[in-house]
């Protein structure tokens, strides 16, 4: 695993964390922002945005991104990034927790809800998990079918009004905030829709299915 801390100005949170009372109307307010306490059981507030990934950033132009969309759905579908990007957006208040113990309170999403992508592809009855496939050298994630299409979950391409950096996931990334951070994929290539759960490279390496952090899911067997 690669780790640094990404110190920028821009990204540096002073004071208390952002609210959702501040947040521009027609903004998606992630529940769990509403919380007396928005603090996991094991988690710290990082005012920074600190970045880990399995090999660092992957070698990808994002003039060939691309998004597909396949498995158990009705069309499968196949997005450039100036086509992701015409589709209708959404913005989404959330706080962000990874499972090595921080937490960044108060982010502002901007892109394609999850909800709109794969309504336009067409779910197949038996779909009930998710794949989540990246770019750099086959990393993938699972996911329950319900957590991926929440309300708050999405496909992003901005992050407090900024494009999302290489470092940070770009120019695509999943965001599923009510699941650790690992499950919002880095490097977005391809969407998988299955009957069966099967484990993604971290589930694989010891790391919970489901990976709720209200209920400290780190690992396989909490």
């Amino acid at each position: 695993m690669s780790f640094h801390q990404d110190w920028d100005a821009a990204i540096y949170q002073p004071g208390d964390p952002p609210r959702p009372e501040a947040v521009e109307p027609g903004t998606v307010i992630s529940p769990d922002t509403r919380r007396g306490d928005r603090l996991p059981p094991g988690q710290s507030r990082t005012r920074k945005w600190p970045v880990l990934d399995a090999f660092g950033p992957p070698p990808l132009d994002p003039a060939q991104w691309s998004l597909r969309i396949f498995g158990l759905v009705e069309r499968e579908l196949t997005l450039s990034l100036a086509e992701f990007r015409a589709l209708p957006r959404v913005r989404v208040f959330a706080d962000l927790h990874c499972v090595t113990r921080w937490s960044r309170l108060g982010n502002l999403w901007e892109g394609v809800s999850t909800g709109e992508l794969l309504g336009r592809a067409g779910l197949k009855s038996a779909a009930r998990f998710v794949v989540c496939h990246a770019y750099d050298n086959g990393w993938a994630t699972n996911l329950p079918l319900e957590h991926f299409l929440a309300q708050d979950a999405l496909l992003a391409d901005t992050h407090d009004g900024r494009p999302i950096t290489a470092e940070h996931g770009g120019p695509v990334r999943g965001l599923v905030p009510r699941l650790y951070a690992w499950k919002s994929a880095k490097w977005i290539q391809a969407v998988e829709l299955i009957a069966a759960d099967r484990p993604g490279y971290w589930e694989e390496r010891g790391y919970h299915r489901r990976g709720d952090p209200w209920r400290e899911e780190r690992y396989r067997e909490d």
